[in-house]
């Protein structure tokens, strides 16, 4: 493999990739809101030559290269979050604008940027021949991944892929786009969306003890969510902390991944109530809890965790702990449903997948991550760069959590720009990131060992969360 020839010939589509993502940028394409950045998407893949470019019922957008049975994906969500305050803004976060390092506007490192040099690197393989016999190319354009992470892979596997002969089992597996830092991400922590709800009996405000406050209960048990996030995991402890799923005391079987991906978290979201009015005892009060998880982690865990709280024990049949379910319709009008569950994985460094980019990012640029340095830290990308480690994980979400998490189908990440960027305004990322990615992606296919691959990257895996949810 020519590695020279394909950095030149990723430097050759610096300027596309360039307007490409600008284009995709002038686009607001919140989620359920991704109609004309699909046509965008689709219109540059048919222009470049693709095999086929088709529009799934939910919405994504897919391109494929090459003809075998074997499939390797590259995925991007194509949604963002919107723009908040737009006083925060220094510039049109649509418009946005590019200098001769930085491209500038919403969604630029989250992530269609991922999705530029997807496009592209794919057509580099096209152009130099480097599909390798018997494999293809699916080239993802996601829908609705900043609402519900992985949901848009669930239509895939579930909807999309039967509908075309396709079985899951022929994709090898699948590269996330998701901004990386200039890193090689394995894995990331999962998350769920808990509600707790409580029930209470309203009464005239000037008599409060003829009933039963909703909120004062729901505060007992907002103290000891905060203790489950807080305390420590002591013998002592009444309330173990989540902490101890870093201690092989309470986590034996996963305790080293844990450590590796970060312990779980939870906080308070949301809070809800009702009461007939401001002279009245709250007869109901609901809460939302964020709860991040790491390995060895289940949603029934997570779920007994609160129920297991003294006060919610203490308030019985009044106390309700549920999952949150997602069933908003995309930009087609299509519902998939789906519960605001998202598994944590992970895999070995050594995985024939994560290795792959890994030989090839070695191969085009050294074992060193690389990024644009610059004397304002607004515009400099190595200050979050210089000395981590090039094979690492993420702190926030990605689709990774449906295609590994849920379907067991190998994941590893690399993509242009920086977490950091993610949900910020003035948000950028680098163009020297786009042409770096789309060189590893066109490398990596080439570079795939096979005959390495082992089940416990892929089902022993995607089982640690016992995910029994399909």
């Amino acid at each position: 493999m020519d590695f020279e020839q394909i950095k030149k010939a990723a430097e050759g589509y610096r300027a596309d990739m360039t307007r490409f993502l600008r284009d995709m940028i002038s686009h607001p394409s919140e989620s359920c809101e991704e109609k004309e950045v699909v046509a965008c998407i689709k219109a540059e893949m048919e222009k470049l030559g693709y095999d086929k470019v088709e529009v799934d019922g939910l919405g994504n957008v897919i391109g494929w290269m090459g003809e075998g049975d074997k499939i390797i994906a590259i995925d991007s969500h194509i949604d963002t979050v919107g723009i908040g305050n737009i006083n925060n803004w220094t510039h049109d976060p649509y418009e946005g604008y590019e200098d001769d390092e930085v491209i500038y506007g919403r969604g630029g490192s989250d992530q269609e940027g991922g999705m530029a040099s997807a496009v592209y690197g794919a057509k580099i393989m096209k152009d130099l021949g480097l599909i390798p016999a018997g494999y293809k190319i699916m080239v993802v354009g996601s829908v609705q991944e900043e609402d519900c992470d992985g949901m848009c892979w669930q239509y895939i596997v579930n909807k999309f892929f039967p509908a075309n002969g396709i079985k899951k089992e022929q994709v090898e597996f699948v590269i996330s786009t998701e901004p990386t830092d200039g890193g090689i991400y394995r894995g990331h922590r999962g998350r769920m969306e808990i509600r707790v709800d409580v029930k209470g009996v309203s009464c005239h405000g000037s008599a409060p003890e003829r009933g039963d406050n909703a909120i004062y209960k729901m505060a007992d048990i907002l103290q000891e969510v905060r203790a489950l996030n807080e305390n420590d995991d002591a013998d002592a402890t009444e309330i173990k902390g989540l902490v101890k799923m870093l201690n092989p005391k309470y986590n034996p079987e996963h305790y080293e991944d844990a450590r590796f991906l970060g312990r779980g978290t939870c906080t308070t979201s949301q809070i809800f109530y009702t009461s007939p009015s401001r002279c009245a005892v709250a007869d109901s009060c609901s809460i939302s809890i964020d709860r991040r998880m790491t390995a060895g982690e289940t949603w029934d865990s997570c779920l007994q965790e609160i129920r297991d709280l003294p006060s919610v024990k203490k308030y019985g049949d009044d106390v309700k702990v549920s999952m949150y379910m997602y069933d908003r319709p995309s930009w087609t009008g299509e519902v998939y449903e789906t519960e605001a569950y998202f598994p944590t994985w992970i895999n070995k460094e050594s995985a024939a997948h994560v290795q792959a980019l890994v030989d090839a990012h070695h191969a085009l640029f050294g074992d060193k991550r690389l990024g644009y340095t610059d004397a304002d830290v607004k515009r400099d990308a190595m200050h979050l760069r210089e000395g981590r480690p090039l094979t690492d994980k993420w702190t926030f979400s990605t689709n990774g959590v449906a295609i590994q998490g849920r379907y067991g189908i190998p994941c590893v990440g690399f993509g242009p720009g920086a977490e950091s960027q993610a949900h910020a305004p003035n948000e950028i990322t680098w163009k020297d990131d786009l042409v770096r990615c789309a060189a590893l992606y066109a490398a990596v296919p080439g570079l795939y060992k096979e005959e390495n691959k082992t089940d416990d990257v892929t089902q022993f895996r995607a089982g640690k969360t016992n995910n029994d949810i399909k």
